[in-house]
């Protein structure tokens, strides 16, 4: 009896969340088309990190080779990306990452991916309505700050903020209105921002190379131990640890890769495309190109703006703080900063937005499946937006901004969106050699155009999944060498089984990365590395599944192995303080998740309407 409440325990945490695709109804407005995203994803992603980001891994980490670092960077977030636009096109609802982690791999792993996700949001609307808040301060002269310094100095240290931001506050509180007031309204602000800074960085990319020179990508140690010993009076020995050993990769390959690890930072937004799925007019075809497309316009920028800086002065000279304007004073363009001003301002605004927009529409779709207070399902009728979602979300934001400094809690954002990747990447290596979806209407999940007699042949296709079927033994050559074409129960649990390993193995070999390096560290990297190998390689054996898609993330299962890898590499970087604030805020997650998730679950419920069905039908076979 113990053994059945145990085993009914477990299935009640990883029950899947069933989602009828073929239904075109939705209580949000459908009004976003592929540019709307686009502007979103860059607007979100290309925040003031653009300004600022270059100018310190230049000089710290990369040097010239920073555009290196940021095509890295690049590559392994179109991993992510890839994996987020494939579940756009086969799950075109709000969720993101907490649906695709409900209809994959259960209950328990959504509730954890969007629990998380609402807390990147939160810290990252309080931090970038502070930084813009800063921002401004600075361009009038510092005279809120010092106002406020005055008379509303908050005496908490380590705790609290120097001073309440009011203007943080105000600030959230007109994008909250603007959200609640409708998703098109919010979108053609975004473009508008979003239009500007994407010029305001044209302009800078333009006068980079028009006043650069390429001497400054092929500098010589003796120039670097001039200038800098002429400025900061450095010795040799200094210089060379400081500032490299010259020309176009001066930190050598350790730097690059190094920049390119905080350069992954600065892609990291564009999931929020993957919430608009109830919002979008097309979303199996428009989530995966607006989320591909932003992703690519990044990059441009990104790498753009870092070649600029670094042609139009020597990488070792780069402000930290304010870069551009550094570099437009070095070349005699003073006047330029007037335009860098702007687009810092439009950049932290889209940034916000970016932040804002998905965190109601997270908080929404879990409410709607009972995982959280049911109160914040609400819709209004006539703008059909979240609006209870979006003012609880627009309020928490505005007083963590209003008292908190929040430096210490900006990691917490890297362990959600991180988290939320890695398993975005674990869900789709699942679910394509999988033998059937959650249920039919989930499989057939099409976009408009492709209404062709070819869907008849894909149904009848994934039908033949859900048919009895001969069952498989278990043999050696089955899981190393499958002869089947068309997927199994027995393959795919030979999938998941095998993707639990690899999650398990990647974790221990990231782990360990992190540990000063010996003979034993290394002989137990190797011989994992040898078996993430071999599990990948059982993994690609097994048939895929044929059902037809707008769009699939190629390469199988390299990439999304590849995806999880980066993710969780990143992750364990992260120094002690953050993980001790993650379990806590896990703690308080758990909480809310026992006392009232697992028991108000709209899919517990529905589990529970068809076991009575099944008695009754039983009690009435047995009365015949």
């Amino acid at each position: 009896m113990d053994c059945q409440k145990i085993t009914n325990f477990g299935n009640q945490l990883l029950r899947r969340k069933n989602v009828d695709c073929s239904r075109e109804d939705s209580r949000l407005s459908r009004c976003l088309n592929t540019f709307d995203l686009v502007a979103l994803g860059v607007g979100s992603t290309l925040g003031a990190g653009v300004y600022v980001l270059a100018g310190a891994v230049a000089r710290e980490n990369a040097g010239p080779a920073i555009v290196i670092s940021f095509l890295i960077a690049a590559l392994a977030s179109v991993l992510a990306g890839l994996c987020y636009g494939e579940f756009g096109a086969r799950v075109p609802k709000t969720g993101s990452a907490y649906l695709y982690s409900y209809v994959t791999v259960g209950e328990l792993w959504a509730f954890i991916t969007g629990w998380n996700l609402i807390l990147s949001y939160v810290i990252g609307t309080s931090s970038v309505a502070r930084a813009w808040s800063a921002t401004f301060d600075e361009i009038i002269g510092q005279h809120i700050e010092t106002f406020c310094k005055k008379y509303m100095t908050m005496d908490a240290p380590g705790v609290l903020a120097k001073y309440p931001d009011i203007f943080a506050v105000v600030i959230i509180i007109i994008l909250t209105g603007l959200l609640a007031f409708g998703v098109k309204e919010s979108a053609l602000v975004n473009k508008v921002f979003t239009c500007i800074n994407v010029l305001v960085l044209g302009f800078v990319v333009i006068s980079g190379f028009v006043k650069g020179s390429v001497k400054n990508w092929n500098l010589t140690e003796q120039d670097i131990y001039n200038r800098s010993h002429s400025l900061f009076k450095d010795n040799q020995t200094q210089e060379e640890k400081l500032y490299g050993v010259g020309g176009f990769m001066p930190y050598g390959w350790k730097g690059v890769l190094s920049g390119a690890a905080t350069c992954f930072y600065a892609f990291v937004g564009f999931d929020c495309i993957a919430t608009t799925g109830e919002e979008v007019k097309n979303p199996q075809k428009a989530i995966p190109i607006g989320i591909v497309a932003s992703l690519l316009i990044c990059f441009v920028a990104y790498f753009g703006v870092s070649a600029a800086l670094t042609l139009m002065m020597p990488y070792y000279l780069l402000d930290t703080n304010s870069p551009l304007p550094n570099a437009f004073k070095y070349v005699d363009w003073d006047g330029a900063n007037y335009a860098v001003a702007v687009g810092s301002l439009c950049a932290l605004s889209t940034s916000l937005l970016g932040s804002m927009f998905p965190m109601p529409r997270i908080i929404y779709a879990m409410a709607e499946d009972g995982l959280l207070f049911k109160f914040l399902a609400k819709v209004n009728e006539k703008r059909k937006t979240p609006l209870i979602a979006t003012v609880t979300s627009g309020a928490t934001a505005a007083v963590m901004a209003f008292l908190f400094d929040l430096k210490d809690l900006v990691d917490l954002m890297s362990i959600g969106t991180l988290l939320a990747y890695s398993l975005v990447a674990a869900c789709v290596l699942v679910l394509r050699y999988q033998p059937e979806q959650p249920n039919l209407a989930y499989q057939m999940a099409r976009s408009t155009e492709e209404t062709d007699n070819n869907e008849s042949v894909s149904t009848s296709e994934s039908q033949a999944g859900f048919l009895p079927e001969e069952e498989e033994k278990f043999s050696l050559k089955a899981v190393l060498c499958s002869t089947e074409s068309d997927p199994s129960k027995f393959s795919g649990l030979v999938v998941n089984v095998s993707t639990f390993i690899l999650g398990f193995l990647i974790v221990g070999i990231c782990i360990l990365t992190s540990l000063e390096p010996n003979i034993l560290i290394n002989t137990v990297q190797i011989i994992a590395a040898i078996l993430v190998v071999t599990i990948i390689f059982i993994i690609r054996k097994q048939p895929e599944s044929k059902t037809k898609l707008s769009f699939k993330v190629p390469f199988l299962p390299f990439l999304p192995a590849g995806s999880i890898f980066v993710n969780v590499y990143l992750m364990m970087q992260l120094d002690a303080g953050t993980w001790i604030r993650f379990a806590i805020w896990m703690l308080l997650g758990f909480i809310i998740y026992f006392t009232y998730g697992i028991w108000h679950s709209v899919e517990a419920s529905y589990a529970a309407s068809a076991e009575a069905e099944r008695n009754t039908d039983t009690g009435s076979d047995s009365c015949k």
